[in-house]
């Protein structure tokens, strides 16, 4: 299978999955700190992220897997609260900052370009105990921690990712309540939230658009999580009407506004106004942006950067009750073909991918799109053969390059998860740190 010269190679990982040392050299807590220690089988066996990997006292271990692995690009995330303890500059931590320098610089003497991701999930505690993303006081904040990686990070760094999957973080955190801070609100906080995470994206863009690009020279969007979906009855007119309400709410909530025109899809505004009607709302549940709002917000993204792992089916779903909830405001319901191969929640589905790429460069003018995570899970205990996932790539690149896909003016760079997540490489998640290892599908 050939490559187009530039074709760019990652791995990725997340400061809370990896780093461990969670209250070391200053450190302050995260939500997550809080909520995985308070038990109650809110995570997998009660587990946490105290020591994880272990990749803050053991990076040059990581760098050994990233220069084995041949990696042309490391994509990773800061612990804001290792920077800022209190989530703001009033005290900042200077063992903070040298741990993530001596990860820049390594990397670049090593020709591997870093990727550096401002938030994945890992909101300072203190910030959250001020209202957190449901209060718009975190704009200004997150502007301003982005200001500081900016200042501290950007003569080197030169492609930064502000928020990780606001679409799944404000779902998970907001409406299901299964990550931090860990309470359901179906239907209403979920919107208010990513509401927020879109002008906090918007502001830091114009920050570095602004102060910084002239002189750093670099690059800045978010990374939009997207599953391909398809009619469960390609023959049946309110399937396909309820498929294209599940791109709506999933991608295009965040992408149209900032790709676009500023303002979130016409289907999503008038589906959820009339299902707030309905339940005897005086307006509707999804905040509005402000004409001045839209015009910072439109535009404020350097390359799209889309997160992709499986397909699912999707049929119309009525609301007949008036239920609160996202897919109820959606009026669809999302399952996979029982004939798909799957591990955990990926299902094989390698053409969903290209389709999805076409859907995206379509939709939004042909932009340069990087696959900024993609990548197939492993079972517990991890395993040494993960030829499933080696098949998974392998069927997923010929997708890609069918048709020219790559070639037709996207400009793709694809990152695979690794360390922690969906990886090449793994590390023990126990006391006692291992040597990391390569996994069947690094030689692929």
């Amino acid at each position: 299978m050939a490559f187009p010269a530039g074709f760019g190679w990652g791995a990725a990982t997340s400061a809370y999955q990896v780093e461990g040392g969670w209250d070391a050299d200053g450190k302050g807590p995260s939500v997550w700190d809080t909520f995985t220690h308070q038990g109650r089988e809110r995570v997998f066996k009660n587990q946490t992220g105290d020591v994880a990997c272990g990749s803050y006292t053991l990076w040059e271990e990581d760098l050994k897997c990233i220069k084995q692995l041949g990696l042309t690009h490391y994509r990773f995330s800061l612990s804001w609260s290792r920077l800022l303890p209190d989530g703001t500059t009033g005290f900042i931590n200077q063992k903070g900052i040298d741990y993530y320098n001596k990860i820049i610089d390594d990397l670049l003497k090593n020709r591997v370009i870093p990727i550096v991701t401002l938030f994945h999930f890992d909101l300072p505690q203190a910030l959250e105990d001020q209202g957190g993303w449901l209060s718009e006081t975190i704009i200004e904040s997150f502007d301003n921690y982005a200001r500081f990686c900016f200042s501290t990070f950007g003569d080197r760094v030169k492609q930064w990712i502000t928020i990780n999957e606001p679409n799944i973080f404000s779902l998970l955190a907001y409406e299901f309540g299964i990550f931090p801070p860990g309470v359901p609100h179906p239907g209403t906080k979920g919107y208010q939230a990513a509401h927020n995470l879109i002008k906090a994206h918007a502001r830091s863009w114009h920050s570095y658009d602004s102060l910084f690009r002239k002189e750093q020279k670099g690059k800045v969007s978010l990374a939009i999580f997207a599953g391909w979906v398809e009619p469960a009855d390609p023959n049946s007119v309110s399937d396909q009407e309820a498929a294209k309400r599940a791109m709506a709410f999933q991608l295009d909530f965040f992408a149209k506004p900032i790709f676009i025109d500023g303002d979130y899809p016409e289907v999503v505004k008038s589906q959820i106004a009339l299902m707030s009607k309905k339940q005897g709302y005086p307006s509707s549940r999804l905040p509005e942006f402000t004409e001045e709002e839209k015009r910072m917000i439109k535009g404020t993204a350097d390359f799209f950067a889309v997160q992709y792992y499986t397909t699912r089916l999707v049929k119309y779903q009525e609301n007949e009750k008036g239920e609160l909830g996202f897919l109820q405001d959606a009026e669809v319901e999302v399952f996979p073909d029982p004939s798909w191969i799957s591990l955990k929640w990926v299902y094989v589905v390698p053409w969903g991918i290209r389709k999805l790429l076409k859907y995206i460069k379509d939709t939004y003018n042909n932009p340069v799109i990087y696959i900024t995570e993609n990548g197939f899970p492993q079972g517990d205990p991890a395993s040494f053969d993960d030829t499933q996932r080696w098949e998974y790539f392998r069927q997923t690149f010929q997708e890609l390059f069918k048709g020219h896909m790559v070639l037709s003016g996207a400009f793709l760079d694809l990152w695979v998860s690794s360390l922690l997540k969906d990886g090449l490489a793994s590390t023990h998640l126990s006391e006692q740190l291992s040597e990391p290892y390569q996994k069947e599908s690094a030689f692929a």
